[in-house]
């Protein structure tokens, strides 16, 4: 049985208890919440680590690497996997398009523990490109072949492009205009396959073929967003609307049939969309996890897009988003490094936190740094650090010993001349 399924059967499993000892959530809730559909738990099944995402648990990060056509090493992919896992991911994208995609991904999936997640139709259509020379030749049942094939291989959720059908393709010819055109790779792909073939997406049309797959394997959905935003002048337009609204009706009847079920959203929104933006897919979609790629709050920001991703970012988890998906630096500009990874990371986690602050009420961690900063504890304000590592490195870079003042201020620090004047009491209610 699905997750989803023990949780309407009442029955406790070894996830759950997993996620309720990660999380500040009590046992009932949290079977309540598996059993509506508005949690879901991803599990790394080589090396048994579940990460649950959704309504009262904190906003998890994603980070993505793979090949592309142009640069394909894969020892370079695996270290990026462990750099992301080091630097603090909850789970891992792995969106190879070029070089042997089978061994890539389970070279991934040997060297890292956490939840990996894929675009099956990259595969597919590298393997319609190598054997016909052209991706729209693709045979539609290499499509379920191919997924079936990553679920067997301990993929833990998919993101798949079902709710880009004839409907939300006939909103975007009609549109006729986009400041940034399409930029999902499976989306473009997918709907060149449409045209070309004069066909429904099988992804929509076989919709059930596919649910049987994945409850197979209890392999979560992540619902794409083929037609998200490029362009933040893009953001809410019709076509990106409409595939929203079929990503929501398909995500009901997923969680009728027991597949646990998240769905993905923007791209590229300005910020004073993004509160309705998150709240308008909670609604429609009855509470399923939302994802958000990014997003990015300006399209101005290029070597600098993982700021622009953690501003939207931030701003989206205190809304209710749920799991976001990091940007680097190396955004719009080509293949991201190992530094660029651990930079992204670290960007989306921020905003993870920040997002939470607001959402869950969480800030102790704030509040312990904030009190050792005022008594110039540095190795607790290093503990409480997101990177204390990172944070110690360029304490020690610019200091000798970690007694009294930094370099920062010197003899002017205002905590060290007033802190014999005053006994700060800790507020009412607070934790010391």
């Amino acid at each position: 049985m699905t997750q989803k399924e023990c949780a309407e059967n009442g029955e406790w499993t070894e996830a759950m208890e997993y996620v309720r000892k990660h999380e500040r959530i009590e046992n009932s809730v949290l079977l309540g919440y598996l059993a509506a559909g508005s949690v879901i738990v991803l599990h790394n099944k080589d090396h048994d680590n579940f990460v649950g995402i959704g309504k009262g648990l904190s906003t998890k990060v994603n980070a993505s690497i793979g090949t592309s056509t142009t640069h394909i090493d894969l020892n370079e992919e695996v270290r990026k996997a462990c750099t992301a896992e080091l630097s603090g991911a909850d789970t891992l994208m792995e969106l190879s398009v070029g070089g042997d995609l089978d061994i890539i991904r389970r070279s991934v999936l040997k060297n890292t523990s956490l939840p990996v997640g894929t675009v099956p139709l990259y595969q597919a259509f590298k393997e319609a490109i190598d054997k016909y020379n052209n991706p729209v030749k693709m045979p539609e049942e290499l499509i379920f072949e191919t997924i079936e094939k990553q679920c067997a291989d301990g993929i833990s959720f998919m993101a798949i492009h079902s709710g880009l059908n004839l409907i939300s393709l006939e909103r975007l010819k009609k549109q006729s205009y986009r400041y940034a055109g399409l930029v999902s790779k499976g989306g473009a792909y997918l709907i060149a396959w449409m045209i070309e073939n004069n066909r429904e997406n099988p992804l929509y049309e076989r919709f059930e073929d596919l649910l049987k797959i994945l409850k197979k394997y209890d392999t979560v959905l992540s619902l794409g967003n083929g037609l998200r935003a490029g362009a933040t002048a893009d953001s809410f337009d019709r076509a990106y609307m409409q595939e929203l609204i079929i990503n929501c009706e398909l995500s009901e009847i997923a969680r009728d049939h027991g597949v646990q079920v998240i769905v993905e959203g923007p791209g590229h929104i300005p910020i004073d969309e993004i509160e309705a933006n998150v709240r308008i897919q909670k609604k429609m979609s009855g509470e399923a996890p939302f994802y958000v790629l990014g997003p990015l709050v300006t399209d101005i920001a290029a070597g600098y897009d993982h700021i622009s991703s953690a501003i939207g970012g931030a701003l989206s988890s205190s809304f209710g988003a749920d799991f976001l998906c990091y940007v680097t630096p190396s955004e719009h500009l080509g293949l991201p490094s190992e530094d660029d990874v651990a930079v992204g990371v670290k960007a989306a986690k921020i905003a993870a936190h920040v997002g939470d602050m607001i959402k869950l009420k969480r800030n102790e961690a704030d509040l312990n740094i904030s009190k050792a900063r005022r008594d110039l504890d540095w190795e607790k304000q290093f503990r409480y650090a997101i990177d204390p590592h990172f944070a110690e490195k360029i304490f020690r870079s610019k200091n000798e010993g970690t007694s009294g003042a930094c370099s920062m201020c010197g003899e002017f620090c205002a905590p060290l001349k007033v802190r014999k004047y005053f006994k700060y009491e800790i507020a009412k209610g607070k934790k010391s």
